[in-house]
């Protein structure tokens, strides 16, 4: 039988987004549930200009370099004993990521990983589903996490994934591709949306799942709809948007100008400019798998990474 350590083990996870960067400085107890000592979240926007680009634009790794030194300074304090630290769609795409990676490197103490659509997706179920409520994580699921450069989509049941998916859209692309007007004009949001739908023709069919939607976008669409001010991510993971939540949101953010959608309640200012593509391709998903509703995870891959970084360990 297995138990867990009776020593907390406090581990520091970091996800190097496209558009933010997010630590997680967590613990095992020795109840064996990982909990979090501390949660933080940065928009950087690395994947500034990547989309048209390939390359990594200057003024991005610096942000996100300074953005690292803090976290790198908050763990050390906090006395972390392991870190994880990986990048996603941003640095997937842009060439020439080397010296940024040497870079972090020296400030983290290891390498950030640079890691495939499909691992990121297996990460992003693993943690999406941790510390939901056992019931929503029961059967057939299909979960779906929106990134600045890309969406992963996954079905599973329990710890089997059967089907992932991995697709070039996510809020930072759609926005630089389409739209240059200030609320979007009708001719830009109905080229994203063509975009969107070309996407999701490759993506799995969940249908009949539960569907959990993970990361910023989604868990913004949850704070603007119950009106979440501050944020509280312990009472937005777990939450359960209607489809109509998430359209009704999407129109409203859509003939807003950035200006307005800045003081929008639940929104972060950093996300203005992005999120508007980013809850329209939240609700072409539920569209695509004709769901009704979906649930929010406000957890990802850091938390698959740290579940993995604090195993249980045998009693000894």
């Amino acid at each position: 039988m297995t138990h867990a350590t009776e020593r907390p083990t406090r581990v520091a996870a970091i996800d190097i987004g496209t558009n933010s960067v997010l630590l997680l400085v967590a613990e095992r107890g020795p109840d064996g549930v990982l909990r979090p000592v501390v949660e933080r979240a940065t928009i950087t926007r690395l994947g500034q200009g990547v989309d048209r680009t390939k390359h990594l634009a200057p003024e991005a790794t610096v942000r996100t370099l300074a953005c690292l030194r803090a976290y790198a300074s908050e763990s050390t304090t906090l006395g972390v004993t392991a870190t994880s630290v990986v990048g996603t769609s941003a640095m997937r795409d842009a060439t020439g990521g080397d010296a940024f990676r040497a870079d972090a490197a020296q400030i983290l103490g290891t390498e950030p990983r640079v890691i495939s659509g499909d691992e990121e997706a297996r990460l992003t179920f693993r943690g999406g589903l941790s510390g939901l409520a056992s019931q929503l994580t029961r059967g057939p699921l299909g979960v779906f996490d929106i990134g600045g450069g890309s969406t992963e989509l996954i079905a599973g049941e329990g710890s089997t994934l059967s089907v992932v998916a991995s697709l070039n859209v996510g809020s930072v692309r759609l926005t630089e591709r389409h739209f240059k007007s200030d609320p979007p004009t009708v001719d830009e949001l109905d080229a994203c949306r063509a975009d969107i739908r070309a996407a999701l023709e490759h993506a799995p069919d969940l249908r009949g799942r539960r569907l959990i939607g993970v990361a910023g976008t989604v868990t913004t669409i949850g704070a603007i709809a119950r009106g979440v001010v501050p944020y509280d991510g312990a009472l937005v993971h777990g939450m359960t948007l209607t489809s109509s939540d998430v359209e009704e949101t999407f129109a409203r953010l859509a003939r807003s100008p950035r200006g307005v959608r800045r003081q929008t309640p639940g929104l972060s200012p950093e996300r203005a400019d992005v999120i508007v593509a980013g809850a329209m391709l939240c609700a072409e998903v539920l569209r695509r798998q004709r769901a009704s509703e979906l649930v929010v995870s406000d957890r990802g891959v850091r938390w698959g990474l740290a579940e993995e970084l604090a195993p249980l360990q045998p009693a000894t």
